[in-house]
């Protein structure tokens, strides 16, 4: 299945940026009358055929609509500080996309290497991923938002922490505080850690301290294997 990212389709016709036409005219070799996929992102997967194989402006018309198209049974927010070699970002973007988020929140912490993204790549990072993986919901990218303004914002599901200082509290797994079908914030932070004071912080405003096992990991390895975590307990 080829699937194209849509946004502001309204059906029933809906025409391709030069970059979809051309791919799917020169690349894929799509002709009058083939079918091919697109989403708007929200979760409506919709089925189309091309009716003008233009290379730089293909257009097409939807036959079919199918709403909710893999929608899980959970949702899941990622909070993650930039690493300084921003591949290692990207990697966790794409990697989280595949597996399941609803949203990605860039956060600028006391101990930050990268306090600046650029928000038109790391989109594109996550809507390669999305086409790749075939899904119809594409992850939300916030904006780089400091640390402790987040902490402070109001959230009503399951908040976490994860971090490699002694725990001020009971320091679990993750599966000890979620349940199938809960919503969650996890916060991972960068490279240097959190500061203590960022943790105290976090823990006055209600997130839990978790453990991702017994090893050191890169911020990017914790980053999805929280992700990883919480796809298993909702399988």
């Amino acid at each position: 299945m080829q699937l194209f990212y849509a946004p502001d389709i309204e059906p029933p016709f809906y025409t391709l940026n030069e970059e979809e036409s051309r791919h799917c005219v020169r690349v894929l070799r799509l002709g009058e009358g083939d079918r091919l996929h697109l989403t708007d992102g929200r979760g409506t997967l919709y089925t189309a055929r091309v009716v003008d194989p233009d290379a730089r402006r293909c257009r097409v018309e939807v036959v079919e609509s199918c709403p909710e198209f893999g929608r899980r049974s959970y949702a899941l927010h990622m909070a993650v500080a930039p690493t300084k070699n921003i591949e290692r970002f990207e990697w966790f973007l794409e990697k989280a996309t595949e597996v399941g988020c609803d949203s990605f929140i860039p956060i600028d912490c006391r101990h930050s290497e990268r306090r600046i993204i650029k928000p038109e790549r790391e989109v594109r990072v996550i809507t390669s991923a999305v086409k790749q993986s075939l899904k119809a919901y594409h992850p939300v990218l916030e904006p780089m938002t400091p640390v402790r303004e987040l902490i402070e914002r109001p959230f009503v599901g399951v908040k976490l922490i994860a971090h490699c200082q002694p725990p001020l509290g009971k320091r679990k797994l993750i599966r000890e505080y979620l349940r199938p079908g809960d919503e969650a914030l996890v916060l991972i932070g960068p490279e240097g850690d959190f500061s203590q004071e960022e943790i105290e912080r976090a823990v006055r405003n209600g997130f839990c301290e978790i453990t991702l096992g017994e090893s050191r990991l890169r911020t990017e390895t914790a980053a999805l294997a929280a992700v990883m975590a919480v796809a298993f307990i909702n399988q």
